[in-house]
C-alpha cells in the first residue's frame, strides 16, 4: 500500500474534523444574537417624553387669580349697568357722574349698617341692639371696587388720561363716603395707617444697623468685664505676695521674688 500520497508530511497535522472546530452554518444562522438596550437610546426617549409633558403643562391655560376674576366680574357688572340704564349708555359717553350713580346703585346690595344722624346709635361702633338704619356699601369696598374698575378700563383699551374711574368727582365722592361713615359708625379708617407706621417703626428698630450696634455694645461690655476680672486677679496676687513677704520678715526668712511680679 502506497502511504506516501495519503500520509501527512512532517510537521503537518491531519485535517481536523469539521464538527470539532467549526459550527454548522445552520446552527450559526439559528443562534440568537443577544441585543443589549443601551442607555443612549433610552435616555433620549425619556427626555423627549419629559419635554413633551412640560410643554403640555405650559400650553394649558393657567386659572386666573382671585383678583383677576373679581376684576372681570366688576367690569362685566358695570357694562351690564350701562346696558340696563334708561336710556342705555355707551362707555365712550360715560363720565364720573355715571360712575357715582353706579356706586349709589350698589348701596342696595350693601351689608354695612350706617346709622343716620337721628339714630340713637349714631357714632356707636358696637350698637347693643338693632335699628332701622339702612345698609350701605362700606367705604373700603367701594374704594377697592374703583381701583379694580380703573385697572380694567385701561386693560380694555381705555386711556389713562381719560379714565372716568379716576375722575376728580369720583375721588371727592369716596372721600365724603369715608368721612360720613367714620362719624356714623364711630370707626376711624385711619387706624390701619397707624398700624402700618407702628410696624415700620418696629422694623426700623430691628434693622441690621441697630443689630450690629447692639452686638458691638455687647462685645464692649464683655471686654469691660474681662478687664475688671483681670485687674481683680492681679490685685489678689499682689495682696498675697505682700502677706507672704510680711510673714517672711517676721520669721527671719525672705521668700524669693516671683517672676510675674517683678
Amino acid at each position: 500500500m502506497d502511504q506516501g500520497a495519503d500520509a501527512p508530511g512532517l510537521g503537518e497535522s491531519p485535517n481536523p474534523s469539521p464538527s470539532s472546530s467549526f459550527s454548522s452554518p445552520a446552527v450559526v444562522a439559528n443562534t440568537p444574537v443577544p441585543t443589549k438596550r443601551s442607555e443612549d437610546t433610552a435616555n433620549p426617549q425619556q427626555s423627549a417624553a419629559a419635554a413633551a409633558a412640560v410643554a403640555a403643562s405650559y400650553s394649558q391655560p393657567q386659572p386666573p387669580s382671585r383678583y383677576e376674576s373679581q376684576k372681570r366680574r366688576d367690569w362685566n357688572s358695570f357694562l351690564q349697568y350701562l346696558k340696563n340704564h334708561k336710556p342705555s349708555l355707551a362707555l365712550s359717553r360715560c363720565s364720573g357722574a355715571h360712575v357715582i350713580e353706579f356706586l349709589k346703585y350698589l348701596d342696595q346690595f350693601g351689608k354695612t349698617k350706617v346709622h343716620a344722624q337721628g339714630c340713637t346709635y349714631f357714632g356707636h361702633p358696637c350698637p347693643p341692639a338693632p335699628c332701622a338704619c339702612p345698609l350701605r356699601q362700606a367705604w373700603g369696598s367701594l374704594d377697592a371696587l374703583i381701583g379694580r374698575l380703573r385697572a380694567a378700563y385701561e386693560e380694555n383699551g381705555g386711556s389713562p388720561d381719560s379714565n372716568l374711574f379716576g375722575a376728580k368727582a369720583v375721588r371727592i365722592y369716596l372721600r365724603e363716603v369715608r368721612e360720613s361713615q367714620e362719624k356714623a359708625r364711630g370707626i376711624p379708617y385711619e387706624k390701619k395707617k397707624r398700624k402700618r407706621q407702628t410696624m415700620t417703626s418696629r422694623t426700623a428698630k430691628g434693622s441690621p444697623g441697630s443689630s450690629s450696634a447692639a452686638a458691638a455694645a455687647t462685645v464692649a461690655a464683655a471686654d469691660d468685664e474681662s478687664s475688671k476680672k483681670a485687674a481683680a486677679g492681679a490685685t489678689r496676687v499682689l495682696a498675697s505676695g505682700e502677706e507672704t513677704t510680711k510673714e517672711g520678715e517676721e520669721s527671719g526668712t525672705v521668700p524669693q521674688q516671683r517672676d510675674d511680679l517683678t
